[in-house]
């Protein structure tokens, strides 16, 4: 039931809110005018909270694929034509940590036109000093040797001449073993070295020659044992540091060298 107000009572109300000040229509719920502002702000949803803490995601930049060493190195040997500028491919080759700490880039000796080529392991000490395979003792032995069956790598006669390179261009430091993956890396420089000489007869010389050339080990075994790699004849031998190591192999080693001569003199 609603109550009808008389109109002069609602007058005199209103007369008696105006002397106390109130002079203003706010709304039908009251307003704090002291309340903070900021406080009294509506909270944010749980949802905008959310999407300012994540952050806006970032493309992650574009992977570039590593270099494969062994294919940029066959690439390289591939495109080289000439001996000359298969050295300087090689030399600039930027891949083999070796080339970092060694003095000289070690790359041949010897008549490249000769009928024999000789494949060592790696420079030296000494050979690193002179950028020339086989200069220190054990080259100082192997040039008696070679000279025993009428070879000399200083010969410009390719009949008696000897070219002479090794697997490794830089000299490993201490003269530590070349690393599987060193002679993956140089190998296809070694095949082209190879092409490109065209010997007619290839030495190996110690164990990692063998390696690289015929992926087999056992140098005492593998000696003066005949066999062939890129379409060429293929002789083991003992490396002459072993020899300077083990003199009493040297009856072996002379064994081979009359094999070489033998061989050479095949019509």
């Amino acid at each position: 039931m609603t109550l009808a107000m008389d109109p002069r009572l609602i007058a005199a109300l209103l007369d008696w809110q105006a002397e106390l000040g109130a002079d203003e229509f706010i709304g039908d719920v009251g307003v704090d005018r002291f309340a903070d502002p900021v406080a009294a702000a509506p909270a944010p949803t749980a949802t905008a909270a959310v999407a300012r803490a994540v952050p806006t995601p970032v493309a992650a930049p574009p992977q570039v694929a590593a270099p494969d060493p062994v294919a940029e190195a066959r690439a390289l040997a591939a495109g080289a034509q000439t001996l000359a500028r298969l050295a300087e491919v090689q030399a600039a080759y930027p891949h083999c940590e070796l080339r970092k700490g060694a003095r000289n880039f070690v790359f041949c000796d010897g008549n490249p036109a000769a009928r024999v080529m000789v494949l060592g392991e790696a420079p030296g000490d000494n050979e690193d000093r002179q950028g020339k395979p086989f200069v220190g003792q054990a080259g100082q032995l192997l040039d008696r040797m070679l000279a025993a069956i009428g070879l000399d790598r200083a010969s410009p006669d390719p009949a008696q001449a000897v070219y002479i390179t090794n697997v490794l261009p830089w000299r490993p430091p201490g003269n530590r073993d070349p690393e599987p993956a060193e002679i993956a890396m140089m190998l296809p420089f070694v095949r082209r070295h190879i092409e490109l000489a065209g010997p007619e007869v290839l030495v190996l010389m110690g164990n990692h020659a063998c390696q690289a050339m015929l992926g087999q080990r056992g140098i005492t075994k593998l000696r003066g044992q005949w066999t062939e790699a890129l379409g060429l004849p293929v002789l083991p031998m003992l490396h002459p540091a072993y020899l300077l190591r083990n003199p009493y192999a040297k009856r072996e080693a002379w064994a081979d060298l009359l094999a070489l001569q033998a061989r050479l003199e095949q019509p």
